[in-house]
Protein backbone atom coordinates (compact mmCIF):
# COMPACT_ATOMS: atom_id res chain seq x y z
CA UNK A 1 0.00 0.00 0.00
CA UNK A 2 1.64 3.24 -0.65
CA UNK A 3 0.90 6.46 1.10
CA UNK A 4 -1.34 9.21 0.16
CA UNK A 5 -0.73 11.72 -2.45
CA UNK A 6 0.87 15.13 -1.27
CA UNK A 7 0.13 18.39 -3.46
CA UNK A 8 1.14 21.63 -3.09
CA UNK A 9 -2.14 24.65 -2.92
CA UNK A 10 -1.49 25.54 -6.37
CA UNK A 11 -1.71 22.15 -7.34
CA UNK A 12 -4.45 21.10 -5.25
CA UNK A 13 -6.26 24.06 -6.89
CA UNK A 14 -5.65 23.19 -9.81
CA UNK A 15 -6.68 19.50 -9.53
CA UNK A 16 -10.38 21.00 -7.65
CA UNK A 17 -10.93 23.34 -10.34
CA UNK A 18 -10.56 26.02 -8.08
CA UNK A 19 -8.16 29.05 -7.93
CA UNK A 20 -5.34 28.94 -5.12
CA UNK A 21 -7.08 31.94 -2.68
CA UNK A 22 -10.03 29.06 -2.58
CA UNK A 23 -7.37 26.47 -0.90
CA UNK A 24 -6.49 28.84 1.16
CA UNK A 25 -9.61 30.04 2.25
CA UNK A 26 -10.85 26.65 2.79
CA UNK A 27 -7.91 26.24 5.44
CA UNK A 28 -8.92 29.56 6.58
CA UNK A 29 -12.75 28.50 7.54
CA UNK A 30 -11.38 24.93 8.59
CA UNK A 31 -12.89 23.18 5.51
CA UNK A 32 -9.37 21.65 4.74
CA UNK A 33 -6.29 21.19 6.82
CA UNK A 34 -2.92 21.06 5.59
CA UNK A 35 -0.80 17.47 6.14
CA UNK A 36 2.19 19.31 6.32
CA UNK A 37 4.86 21.47 4.74
CA UNK A 38 7.10 21.60 1.96
CA UNK A 39 9.66 24.85 2.86
CA UNK A 40 7.04 26.71 3.73
CA UNK A 41 4.20 26.02 1.32
CA UNK A 42 1.55 23.83 2.79
CA UNK A 43 0.92 20.29 0.97
CA UNK A 44 -2.38 18.73 1.24
CA UNK A 45 -3.59 15.13 0.65
CA UNK A 46 -5.67 15.07 -2.38
CA UNK A 47 -8.09 12.99 -0.66
CA UNK A 48 -8.81 15.82 1.61
CA UNK A 49 -8.96 18.52 -1.37
CA UNK A 50 -11.65 16.61 -3.14
CA UNK A 51 -13.81 16.08 0.40
CA UNK A 52 -13.97 19.78 0.58
CA UNK A 53 -14.50 20.60 -2.78
CA UNK A 54 -17.61 18.31 -2.82
CA UNK A 55 -18.43 19.73 0.60
CA UNK A 56 -18.47 23.17 -1.04
CA UNK A 57 -20.37 22.12 -4.38
CA UNK A 58 -23.10 21.17 -2.04
CA UNK A 59 -23.22 23.95 0.00
CA UNK A 60 -23.03 26.37 -3.12
CA UNK A 61 -26.52 26.29 -4.54
CA UNK A 62 -28.27 27.59 -0.76
CA UNK A 63 -25.14 29.48 0.32
CA UNK A 64 -26.79 33.19 -0.43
Amino acid sequence: MTGATLVTGTLAAHEAGVTPATIRKWVQLGHLSPAGRQGRAHVFRLEDVFAAERAARRKAPGAR
